[in-house]
Parts: structure tokens; sequence; C-alpha cells
């Protein structure tokens, strides 16, 4: 069953209107304001004859939890994400060559958000999420995501270990980033159809999954840190399979 979530921010909004107009159910507006970026986008709302509605701010800061909306506040409806079937139909229709980003339990939106806005700008096929140990896609992971949750192919799937295998059997080569190994990310050819897993924010990869990879990697750190934030390592991973598809 589809579900609605609520949007905020002109930025958030407006990659709404140009991806996913037809899931804007009801936009909010700020009363007190009247400029040119309202008018703007007012005016884009009016053409599409989405439901527009003035608000106090107060109504805007209920319905935001009294998070920064800029006066404009949208209920939009969240499809319901496709299964390891629609995956599979996705990736045997592939023109290029698969590159796919596969969350293990991320649990803090914020890091979903970003770990999608990064994968959108890597230019990933699809990304893949495990539908009980994943955070939610809300308004916090929307926000983040800076409009990339709009513009992404993103799957959800109920067991990750045969998802893996599945996407083995298709020649796809599966990459676990794991701190505990010694092989470093930038030894591993990512240039041919590969999926690059990462973990979770406490405990890294779960053994299942880790185990059904074909391969493990580190990403090599100088510092004295211990770790990179999830959504950090998952940007140097994409990017250097990026890297090495336009060599």
């Amino acid at each position: 069953m589809p579900k609605s979530i609520v949007i905020f921010g002109f930025h958030a909004i407006q990659a709404q209107l140009e991806s996913n107009p037809e899931c804007l159910l009801k936009v909010y507006t700020l009363d007190s304001r009247n400029d040119k970026r309202l008018n703007t986008i007012s005016t884009q709302l009016d053409k599409l004859s989405i439901n527009t509605q003035h608000a106090t701010k107060q109504q805007l800061d209920k319905l935001t939890k009294n998070q920064t909306h800029q006066g404009v506040v949208a209920e939009i409806l969240l499809p319901t994400l496709p299964n390891q079937d629609g995956l599979m139909q996705h990736t045997t229709k592939l023109e290029k060559t698969a590159l796919i980003l596969i969350l293990d339990s991320i649990q803090d939106p914020r890091n979903l958000g970003a770990c999608l806005r990064s994968a959108n700008a890597a230019g990933v096929d699809c990304v893949v999420i495990n539908k009980d140990g994943s955070a939610p896609i809300n308004a916090l992971v929307h926000k983040t995501s800076a409009g990339a949750l709009n513009q992404l192919k993103i799957f959800s799937v109920t067991n990750l270990a045969r998802t893996i295998k599945a996407l083995k059997e298709e020649d796809i080569w599966v990459v676990g980033l794991d701190s505990s190994t010694k092989t470093s990310l930038y030894q591993i050819d990512l240039s041919t159809p590969s999926a690059i897993i990462m973990g979770s924010e406490g405990s890294g990869l779960r053994p299942l999954t880790k185990k059904s990879c074909d391969q493990l990697a580190m990403i090599p750190m100088q510092g004295n840190v211990e770790s990179l934030n999830v959504s950090v390592a998952t940007g140097i991973a994409l990017f250097e399979a990026s890297r090495q598809r336009l060599n």
C-alpha cells in the first residue's frame, strides 16, 4: 500500500516537480510570504493543477516538526518500491556495464539519504536496500538525498543473501566493503558489471551478507581515525568505480 510523507523546502519540492509531479498530493505555502521564489513555484503548481493551500507559520512548523521549511511544505505519495523480481528484470535490460549499490541495514535516515545522493552523482544503475533492516524512506531521507531519491531506481528486497546470489548468477561481481580485510578497494577491477555493498553504521556487513560476497575490500586510510562514515565510504567506493569506467 503506497504511503504519503511530508517534504519541505524549495529544493526538495522543485526536485519533486521536475521528476514526479504526479506524486504531489497537496502543497502548503506560507500565507505571509510573497516573493519571486515562492511565486515561481506557485505558478508551476497552478499549471499542473496541484492542490495548493495557504497556511500559517505555526501550521507549517507543526507539519514539519519545527524543521526549517522555507515557507513551502508538500505531502507526497511514495510509490511501493519494487522487489527482487523487479531488480532482476531491470538488470537484465541494462545496455551498459552495471553498477549497483547495495545498502545492508543502513539505519540512520540521514546516512541513507546521503548514500542515495552519492549513488545518483556517481551514476549507479540502481540501489538495493533490505526491507526489514533499513531506515524507512521518510522526509529526512528525501531531504538529505537532495532530490536524488526521485532520480534513482530503488529496490527493496526481503532476503539480501538471496538477492546477492541472483545477481552473481547474472555475472555481476559483488564487492563488500569491510575494514577487516587487507585487500584495497583500489586493487579491485570495478570496470566490469559490479555491485558494491555497504554495511550498517555500527557493525558493518552482516555475517551472511559478508559470506555471500565475491570479494571484500577496504578503503586505505592514512590518518588516525578507525573508520569513515558510511555515506562518505559509499561515495569513495562508487566514484572509484566511476573513475575506472572512464579509462
